[in-house]
């Protein structure tokens, strides 16, 4: 699945204006940068191979690539992996050690692996959330959390391959307007931001406690990639991603606060 840059992008458009249409794979992915660019000069993306007059705003959207079912995501292959620490080759694994990437191991205390358990942990917690809506009666509910433990994933894969995490989509929203709408819930939603309490519904409550676990596994992603304390992180995208599953988990939250996630 191409991941399309900014820098791809210009070249490929040389002069842009406002309000021109650009052509792109079906199975294309559009790096952050890139999704501010077509913002800025407010371009229309034509879907190649999609019906006539379809685009990549169109409802019903398509899943995104990263919205399936897990897998298992470590896969022993090649050379021995490495110490991170020492370079030698670890056979073996030793029992406070664990894998960092298809050639190294790293002890379980290394930032990084912190941070995927934080992941694992909130990954977790979306499939639980969303078991608790079905129960509840939220069909559409727990297909979102569903949706955002897929998403988990995607951003826990792109931390062990150190590759580009793909752009979060929710209910036919961009990343950029899950945060613009939980900036302003009022315009966007119809009600002001809110205060969970003890009158609010239990699952209203464990939105809210998923919440919390993605701010602190968004922490554990700037302690993971900053080298220095007040530094920009050396993987932005990645503490960036888990912002917005935030932005997206308090999304749910106004929804279900408005009513406006039909049964």
């Amino acid at each position: 699945m191409p991941i399309v840059t900014e820098a791809q992008l210009r070249n490929q458009i040389r002069q842009p204006q406002k309000g021109m249409s650009v052509r792109l794979p079906a199975d294309a992915r559009l790096s952050p940068s890139a999704q501010d660019f077509l913002k800025e000069w407010n371009m229309e993306v034509i879907i190649e191979g999609a019906p006539s007059g379809a685009s990549a705003g169109d409802e019903p959207a398509a899943k995104p690539g990263w919205d399936k079912p897990g897998e298992f995501p470590v896969v022993l292959s090649g050379e021995l992996p490495r110490c991170s620490t020492c370079g030698m080759p670890v056979k073996p694994k030793p029992e406070h050690m664990t894998q960092l990437d298809g050639s190294h191991f790293a002890p379980k205390t290394h930032p990084r692996i912190r941070f995927r358990g934080k992941m694992d942990t909130l990954h977790g917690l979306f499939l639980l959330v969303g078991a608790q809506a079905r129960k509840a009666g939220q069909p559409k509910l727990a297909d979102a959390l569903d949706t955002l433990a897929a998403y988990c994933r995607e951003i826990s894969s792109a931390e062990y391959n150190q590759r580009t995490v793909a752009p979060l989509q929710l209910d036919g929203k961009s990343d950029d307007e899950l945060r613009k709408a939980t900036h302003t819930p009022k315009e966007s939603i119809g009600i002001d931001h809110i205060v969970p309490g003890p009158q609010d519904p239990e699952l209203l409550l464990w939105l809210n406690y998923l919440r919390t676990q993605v701010r602190e596994a968004e922490i554990a992603a700037l302690d993971a990639f900053t080298c220095h304390e007040g530094s920009e992180p050396d993987e932005p995208e990645l503490a960036r991603a888990v912002n917005r599953l935030s932005n997206a988990v308090y999304y749910l939250e106004l929804m279900l606060k408005a009513g406006k996630l039909s049964k």
